[in-house]
């Protein structure tokens, strides 16, 4: 069944609520939009010589322009915001408004979903994988392999009656070394020829959920749509969350430095780290990323925002200490920064992290299963009754008073 949507972002509020008891009660629902955040204003967003150093993690909770900190839980949304608008302008590019228009079809024969993007007067072409589509009558909740094939036992959907579907992310930029501006994202929009892959590849997740929203036959319950993924797909998951609200459950698997590692502490880490001014030869990121290479203190922001983004929708980070490149130690202090804004929010069980050992790179151990099905029961399935207040990690003894220097509000 051929479906043509007209993505037009207009909200129409009928409402006797106060502004702000509206704006909780979006930050804590589903979300019909990719940003609801649209109206808010815009942060400075300072060259890199009018930037000051911060030499730990920055304050999450402290507005952009330095005029205080947010007091009201309904302020996080433009908080958010400014955060987003920051990590599109000095390290992914900024993604672009929905489309025009997008036809999608799904054929149960080849068990593919076709989907058209046209905008500016010109299409692009795409195509999904359904892994797995439950028999019954729906809605099913529904989880994206960002990686495009599972690294998560495909059982941990099947056995729970979650649709599959995999994202096809070659479709739209490369991977590879020197590889910045190629692919078809970048033929589509050649103005946003330094752009990161990233981008282009959660622009692509979003129009795939754009398809899934509007084709009935894949029984998919729209406000129960998961990402998951591992590596560079981890972080994948972890930006598709960050620039669309309407994932509702996010599960980062390994996404080392680039995804749940903090730029600041991967920098004064020994060994071989992928840090900032290495983290660049894929093209990944923007080139404005490259600028900070020699001085990542001069950020506005650190990975802990970059997850703090998603907050208040479910996050499972998943890491392994036997890859030192991966730099654990910096995931953990970004864990522990990160989880500040979910407790803030009154929500610390919508975040968790596990880092555990012992086992090959992206092969989820067995001693992590309880934690990733956790996450699934509650949030995808709503069985309340299972923990998901996690945090495992072996680096309970790294001095968090060293990159942790404010404290956390309590917010009305």
């Amino acid at each position: 069944m051929e479906k043509v949507i007209k993505l037009i972002n207009v909200i129409l509020i009928i409402t006797f609520l106060p502004v702000s008891k509206l704006h909780t009660q979006q930050l804590f629902s589903h979300n019909d939009l990719e940003n609801y955040g649209i109206e808010c204003s815009e942060p400075p967003l300072l060259s890199i010589d009018e930037l000051s150093i911060i030499e730990s993690l920055p304050d999450l909770f402290e507005w952009s322009d330095g005029s205080g900190r947010i007091n009201k839980i309904s302020e996080w949304r433009c908080r958010r915001a400014e955060i987003v608008e920051e990590i599109q302008h000095y390290q992914l590019g900024y993604k672009p408004p929905p489309p025009d228009a997008l036809i999608a079809t799904f054929t149960p024969g080849d068990s593919t979903i076709r989907l058209s993007v046209i905008d500016n007067n010109d299409t692009l072409n795409l195509t999904a994988y359904v892994f797995y589509l439950p028999s019954g009558k729906g809605p099913f909740p529904a989880i994206i392999l960002t990686g495009g094939f599972p690294t998560i036992p495909l059982k941990f959907f099947t056995s729970r009656n979650i649709v599959v579907v995999s994202f096809r992310w070659w479709e739209l930029a490369p991977w590879q070394r020197n590889s910045r501006s190629e692919g078809a994202f970048f033929q589509f929009y050649p103005e946003l020829q330094y752009a990161g892959s990233m981008l282009a590849w959660a622009w692509g997740v979003s129009r795939l959920i754009d398809a899934i929203y509007e084709l009935p036959e894949l029984k998919v319950d729209t406000a129960k749509i998961g990402v998951t993924g591992c590596s560079f797909a981890g972080k994948i998951a972890i930006y598709s969350a960050v620039l669309d609200e309407r994932i509702a459950l996010t599960i980062a698997q390994e996404p080392g430095c680039g995804g749940s590692a903090s730029w600041r502490v991967a920098e004064v880490l020994p060994g071989s780290r992928e840090k900032l001014s290495n983290a660049l030869w894929a093209g990944w990121y923007h080139q404005n990323l490259g600028q900070f290479s020699s001085c990542v203190t001069k950020l506005p922001y650190d990975h802990h925002e970059v997850m703090g983004a998603i907050a208040p929708r479910p996050l499972l980070v998943l890491g392994n200490p036997d890859f030192e490149w991966l730099a654990e130690e910096a995931t953990y202090v970004a864990c522990k920064a990160t989880k500040e804004i979910y407790r803030a929010l009154g929500v610390p069980d919508r975040f968790g992290f596990s880092q555990a050992g012992g086992h090959d790179h992206c092969a989820l151990p067995e001693s992590q299963y309880s934690e990733v099905e956790a996450f699934l029961d509650k949030f995808l399935l709503d069985i309340n009754s299972v923990n998901t207040d996690i945090e495992k990690t072996p680096y309970n003894d790294i001095d968090l008073s060293e990159w942790i220097k404010w404290d956390t509000p309590t917010l009305k």
